[in-house]
């Protein structure tokens, strides 16, 4: 499991966000108070960023846990952004791939983190990589489930699917074909944040300071976070959170409710 956290709001350091408050995604790390899955998140890391100007984002990646970087406390005290993603890993698998392996993973103007693991992976899965163009499948950046759904959500932008019915799309596909597995995603174009909620938590907050935030986990005690609640769709602006109940295909799911939540 792993814990990640996109960020839309004020031009800042990101260190503010990611490393000063007392339960940041630094001390997740190795202190997660919300993780259900894993105990310590100490197999690579990333942080992608939006500069000025560019709507390319740049990234900065480790294989190794975050706090073994002695760089990154400098690097966060100085990069300035005002939209940003970042992720810490705890491997599903071990595997070589290496900083290959650490979230997030781009394209173009995007940024993207898998939360959770693909059930029975890679078997489970096998049906997919026929969906996809085998340079899509001989490109990805690692081997991976992580890097496999990026590769079903990516098809999916790039044929002109919205943010959101791409996540909801693979989502529902990998649920289908591998029951119990747990799709938190996480993705983000510089303006907007398109996030799941399946199989473990996932909360926002919307407000203070013109920022809005969705993590894994609160990073404080601020009593505006708000738990998303499981099978949920999110999207959000600088200035707006919209919910939506998402199907489970698995036949004894609970249907959730028809309507959406706007906050």
């Amino acid at each position: 499991m792993c814990r990640h956290i996109a960020c839309l709001g004020p031009v800042e350091p990101l260190g503010r966000v990611l490393v000063e408050p007392p339960h940041g995604l630094y001390r997740q790390s190795w202190a997660p108070r919300r993780q259900r899955y894993g105990t310590v998140n100490a197999d690579g890391f990333g942080v992608g960023w939006y500069a000025e100007d560019d709507p390319v984002p740049a990234r900065y990646r480790r294989a190794g846990p975050i706090w073994a970087d002695l760089s990154f406390a400098d690097l966060a005290r100085v990069v300035r952004s005002g939209a940003w993603l970042a992720a810490v890993r705890d491997a599903t698998l071990a595997g070589a791939d290496a900083e290959a392996a650490a979230a997030p993973f781009a394209a173009g103007t995007w940024l993207f983190s898998h939360n959770g693991a693909v059930s029975d992976w890679p078997r489970s899965l096998e049906s997919l990589v026929r969906t996809l163009p085998a340079a899509d499948v001989l490109s990805m950046e690692a081997r991976t489930d992580s890097a496999f759904v990026w590769a079903l959500v990516l098809a999916r932008l790039n044929g002109g699917d919205p943010e959101g019915q791409a996540l909801t799309d693979t989502v529902l596909e990998v649920a289908a074909a591998a029951p119990g597995s747990r799709l938190n995603l996480l993705l983000t174009n510089g303006t907007a944040i398109t996030a799941t909620a399946w199989g473990d938590s996932l909360w926002y907050l919307a407000g203070p300071g013109g920022r809005t935030v969705v993590a894994s986990e609160p990073h404080d005690d601020d009593p505006r976070w708000q738990e998303v609640p499981d099978r949920t769709l999110l999207t959000a602006s600088r200035t707006d959170v919209l919910l939506t109940p998402l199907k489970d295909p698995s036949p004894d799911a609970v249907p959730a409710p028809p309507e959406e939540t706007p906050t």
